[in-house]
């Protein structure tokens, strides 16, 4: 592709969020360009952009764009991650395989690292191999979730705040998961957030929820956990939705201070590859205090999502 003369197209979806970006070229983008797609990421929450066929380094060089890229392995010269059923030696990934069971947890709908002490600022995901049917990821709207809540519910929650977790999230997947065993499984602490959530940017308040968040403070659990469904099935509903249905070299990018995704199920013997890279979030307002974890060993509070 060439950028000289391309003036980016933006087609809103049939959800109340996202727009499908086309005549663009996102690894030659111009300072008019970025400045469209920097924009329209606040306006519209969620971007698609088709048919790129993105490199790994000219995905990182996007996410880039957006802040620093939060590091999702101990190795930290890897910025882009590999997410898949398949294993590189060609096999495929089984039930006991802790990537399999992330994977099958990411099934529900969660919001990227709110189980780390600074819950992410953004996702990006680009197709490598596709399966037959089923496997798209689909993207729902909190901030229009929150605006549609009758006033009641919303007097209700206005200062209620509940902790994070990937290893209770996890455990109600059925999976018990050690501590260190992989990212996410951290000594840090489960981070105490609020469920309306103010946009750091566009000033629009949004339900913060999701399959990690776990507990609200100071109500009892089958309450809070009643709570906390109730919440997540009125925010998950059309029009509130868009589902991408993946081809191979498509981006999607999302915020996840507004944005729940979750990933649909598919036949596990066939291949599904997609590529991530996660934009850091601001510590100014994605930094939240951390608590002890009864699912987690070695307490030991921080203040970055390193271990300190």
């Amino acid at each position: 592709m060439t950028n000289s003369i391309m003036q980016p197209t933006l087609t809103s979806t049939d959800a109340t969020l996202g727009a499908i970006v086309t005549d663009i070229d996102l690894a030659n983008l111009t300072a008019p360009q970025w400045k469209i797609i920097e924009d329209s990421f606040h306006e519209y929450a969620a971007l698609v952009f088709p048919n790129q066929n993105l490199t790994e380094e000219e995905q990182i060089s996007f996410a880039k764009r957006f802040g620093d890229i939060e590091l999702l392995r101990p190795n930290q010269s890897i910025e882009a991650v590999k997410i898949s059923n398949q294993n590189d030696d060609g096999t495929f990934s089984d039930s006991e395989d802790i990537g399999y069971k992330n994977q099958r947890g990411n099934e529900t709908w969660h919001t990227d690292s709110s189980y780390m002490p600074i819950a992410a600022k953004a996702s990006i995901l680009s197709a490598q191999v596709i399966p037959a049917e089923g496997g798209e990821t689909e993207l729902a709207d909190m901030s229009a979730a929150y605006e549609e809540l009758n006033k009641a519910m919303r007097d209700q929650i206005s200062d209620l705040r509940a902790y994070h977790s990937l290893y209770q999230s996890q455990a109600k997947a059925g999976y018990t998961i050690k501590t260190g065993a992989h990212y996410g499984y951290h000594n840090m602490g489960a981070p105490l957030r609020p469920l309306i959530k103010i946009h750091p940017v566009t000033g629009r308040k949004s339900l913060f929820i999701g399959r990690h968040a776990y507990q609200i403070a100071g109500m009892e659990c089958e309450k809070s956990q009643k709570l906390l469904d109730e919440l997540l099935c009125f925010a998950c509903q059309p029009p509130r939705i868009y589902t991408h249905k993946w081809h191979p070299g498509d981006v999607i990018m999302w915020d996840n201070r507004c944005v729940l995704h979750r990933a649909r199920p598919y036949q596990h013997k066939e291949v599904r590859t997609l590529r991530h890279t996660r934009v850091a979030g601001d510590p100014k307002t994605e930094l939240a205090k951390t608590y002890p974890d009864n699912l987690a060993n070695d307490f030991k509070p921080s203040s970055s999502n390193r271990p300190e």
